[in-house]
């Protein structure tokens, strides 16, 4: 049920464009015991569907633009391949620290950029 809940509410962050992995990685983490890889990959497959819809919904609006796509496909898929292969070459407790890390910088910088807006 644990991990039923932790999905949902992934799914329902995700859809507000928060990102999901924020609760599903420590979920998986938490009440599994799979590596930091395999979790990561777990996450990376949840990404996939919710990446899709976007991508549609996004061209509906004509918030895409076609001319820029190219480049950044290709950037995209070489940049997967080597984040892929350094994340296979780390230890899954190395690799859960800079998660972790990672995860904490993006919450600082949220944060901020949220007081920046209130400012204004």
């Amino acid at each position: 049920m644990i991990m039923f809940l932790a999905g949902l509410f992934s799914g329902v962050l995700g859809g507000m464009g928060i990102g999901g992995g924020v609760l599903l990685i420590p979920a998986l983490d938490f009440f599994t015991e799979l590596t930091q890889q395999q979790i990561q990959g777990i996450n990376l497959i949840y990404f996939i569907p919710s990446a899709f819809v976007a991508v549609i919904i996004h061209k509906k609006k004509g918030n895409i633009q076609t001319k820029k796509i190219k480049p950044l496909i290709i950037a995209a898929v070489i940049a997967s391949i080597i984040g892929a292969i350094i994340a296979l070459s780390i230890q899954s407790g190395t690799l859960k620290k800079l998660f972790a890390v990672f995860l904490l910088i993006m919450g600082v910088y949220e944060f901020t950029k949220g007081l920046k807006i209130k400012d204004r």
